[in-house]
């Protein structure tokens, strides 16, 4: 029984080969080997691979001065349009951010009225994302609850769980810019990866921290201990770069008042039936001293002179006046339309330009990053310091996140401006990362300044909830960043990225979820009471958890899982796939394609003979003034007229 296998080690062992040995060699030498499953994932390529960057062009060397002027004049004018591009960019971000307080900006004061609902934390967080969504604004959200917790209506301690909401709130702008990539399957996946990471790391935070906070109030005994110790004095108000270059244009689109939002927030009857669009931008107020009737004598004021004339109690009682001097110049200051029209009407305009401006700019990067100039970018942007101070690159990436939001007041604006950097591959997901969380702080300690300018007995309130949001950061970037094995976020927006990038129709799907329905449902549950909020969430955290954890140990260790849980089979396939939901939402959007696409045929093929009818009625009148007796009177008169 074993003869074969000796004879055959023998054979391998003393290089004796048979005449059919040797065949099979010769053979096996002149015939191709066929492709094993061994060689096939060598050429598969990965996905998260940085594509690379050649120089396709001429070389600078071989160019005469005709061709280096030339290639000189076309870098600088398509560096001028970047700038342009970049420019309009973040204007029609502000436009959106405008176009969402005029649509949802009252509705967001409403929201905030319920002091009840605002005491469960739970219910702040999700009220706290819900307005930054709607105002799209961190900064508008958190002066918000600044003015409630100054003015009395609000604990500061009921006001850390609204701020880490609004933390969550303000990633949304760079998730819907990260959409308008969706045309390339492999930029789409890149973009959206460096998009959520910023969400899942403010959702994992918010986790972690939020339950930490409830439990312990670390962060509001922490930051009260700073305020305590320090004699904080009101400074200066913080620097707006950002808004110095783009209020030219701005200004001329969209004015608007947003303390109408603060004063719905904090109760004002009178606030609901003003307009969120600014009518007056240079106005006086004016102080008189004017005689009232009053109640009785009990009632006048107080160091003020009190009088009985004709059977009423008069008084005397300084009332501010407001003169209004110049109008405001933009657009709509004499339109007169309401606030949603105003709203609907710029959340488009903003849109189109958001979408047009995204799609230049990364064509005009696509254009630009090629040669050694690209090479060099790529390098410097992606490359670590070298051993052993390679862990320092990435808090350097931090540092640097956080000067450039402080320069340009808005983490919104910073982390949209550079997911399309991540989608054509200049920046890395692992190197986007890090100026993400540094963008967090930033956007902090411009709130932190801004504080510091609020007045005397508003200042220990105001300045207590900033750094309750700096420390929120902090605490969430030594969570989830130090160790590489806790850097879960990137892993997360990674798989999030390759599911989105093979059914893009999940990006909208995501959004939606994240940020508009898992928000008003547990809002819905917080307002019908902690019990209900309890009895419906905790059983669907457990059902949660144990999902992650089945899906966990069906990749790590199957055989410690019954034979029914080692896949979801047993399932049916719309339960553990998304493959039939693909099905539907690709056969939907086929037919509303055909029946919009028949709609328009039948139309132009209407129009058609429309024009054709017109020709044949013109036809028709011109052949009633074709009289040749007619003509040729006509033409007598015109030769007999002299000049």
């Amino acid at each position: 029984a074993f003869s074969p296998l000796f004879l055959l080690s023998f054979r391998l062992q003393t290089g004796v080969f048979s005449l059919t040995d040797a065949h099979r060699a010769r053979k096996d030498a002149t015939d191709p080997e066929p492709p094993t499953d061994e060689s096939e994932p060598e050429e598969e390529v990965d996905p998260w691979d940085l594509p690379e960057l050649r120089d396709t062009g001429v070389k600078w060397s071989d160019l005469d001065t005709k061709g280096k002027v030339l290639r000189v004049l076309k870098s600088i004018v398509k560096f001028i349009l970047l700038l342009g591009l970049l420019y309009v960019f973040v204007c029609s971000l502000d436009i959106l951010s405008s176009a969402f307080q005029l649509v949802g900006g009252k509705a967001a004061g409403d929201i905030f009225q319920d002091n009840a609902v605002l005491s469960n934390p739970v219910a702040g967080l999700v009220i706290g994302v819900l307005v930054t969504v709607l105002v799209q604004s961190s900064s508008t959200s958190s002066s918000i609850v600044v003015s409630m917790v100054s003015s009395g209506l609000l604990e500061v301690k009921s006001a850390v769980p609204i701020i880490m909401g609004a933390n969550i709130g303000t990633s949304v702008t760079n998730t819907i810019v990260a959409v308008m990539q969706a045309g390339d399957r492999n930029e789409f996946r890149r973009a959206f990866a460096g998009a959520t990471v910023h969400d899942f790391f403010n959702w994992l935070s918010v986790l972690v921290l939020l339950p930490l906070e409830v439990a312990s109030g670390y962060l509001y005994r922490l930051t009260k201990l700073i305020i305590d110790s320090f004699n904080i004095q009101t400074g200066a108000d913080a620097p707006d770069l950002l808004k110095v270059i783009t209020e030219p244009l701005t200004k001329n689109i969209i004015e608007l008042d947003t303390s109408v939002i603060r004063d719905i927030a904090t109760g004002d009857p009178a606030a609901r039936n003003k307009s969120l669009i600014k009518i007056w931008c240079k106005t006086k107020k004016v102080t008189n001293l004017v005689n009232i009737t009053v109640p009785g004598f009990v009632n006048c004021t107080p160091d003020a002179l009190c009088w009985e004339e004709d059977g009423q109690i008069w008084t005397q009682k300084n009332q501010t006046e407001t003169i209004n001097l110049n109008k405001c110049t933009h657009m709509f200051v004499y339109a007169n339309l309401p606030d949603l029209a105003v709203g609907l009407i710029l959340l488009a305009l903003s849109l189109l330009a958001l979408c047009t401006c995204l799609i230049l700019i990364v064509k005009l990067l696509n254009s630009m990053l090629k040669g050694q100039v690209a090479v060099v970018i790529k390098k410097v942007l992606n490359t670590d310091f070298p051993f052993p101070f390679a862990w320092v690159t990435g808090y350097i990436a931090i540092l640097v996140g956080a000067g450039m939001t402080f320069i340009v007041q808005s983490s919104s604006v910073f982390t949209s401006a550079i997911t399309p950097l991540v989608g054509i591959g200049v920046i890395s997901l692992e190197r986007a990362y890090p100026l993400t969380l540094g963008s967090n702080i930033g956007t902090t300690t411009t709130a932190l300044l801004a504080a510091l300018a609020s007045p005397g007995e508003t200042l220990a309130n105001s300045l207590q909830i900033s750094l309750c949001h700096f420390f929120f950061n902090i605490s969430g970037i030594l969570l989830w960043y130090p160790i590489p094995f806790t850097r879960i976020p990137i892993r997360l927006a990674k798989a999030l990225g390759n599911r989105t990038a093979k059914y893009r129709w999940f990006a909208a799907l995501y959004l939606i979820l994240c940020f508009l329905l898992f928000p008003l449902l547990v809002l819905g549950l917080s307002i019908a009471g902690w019990q209900v909020l309890v009895g419906v969430g905790v059983p669907v955290l457990v059902f949660v958890i144990f999902v992650i954890i089945v899906n966990i140990m069906q990749k790590r260790c199957p055989r410690f899982l019954p034979s029914f849980l080692r896949s979801w089979n047993f399932l049916p396939k719309p339960l553990h796939s998304f493959k039939p939901w693909d099905k539907v939402v690709t056969a939907s959007m086929t037919f509303c394609r055909t029946r919009c696409y028949c709609c328009c045929k039948c139309c132009k093929e209407k129009e058609r003979d429309e024009e054709k009818d017109d020709m044949k009625t013109k036809d028709k009148s011109l052949e009633m003034y074709d009289n040749p007796a007619l003509t040729i009177e006509d033409e007598a008169k015109v030769t007999a007229t002299h000049l």
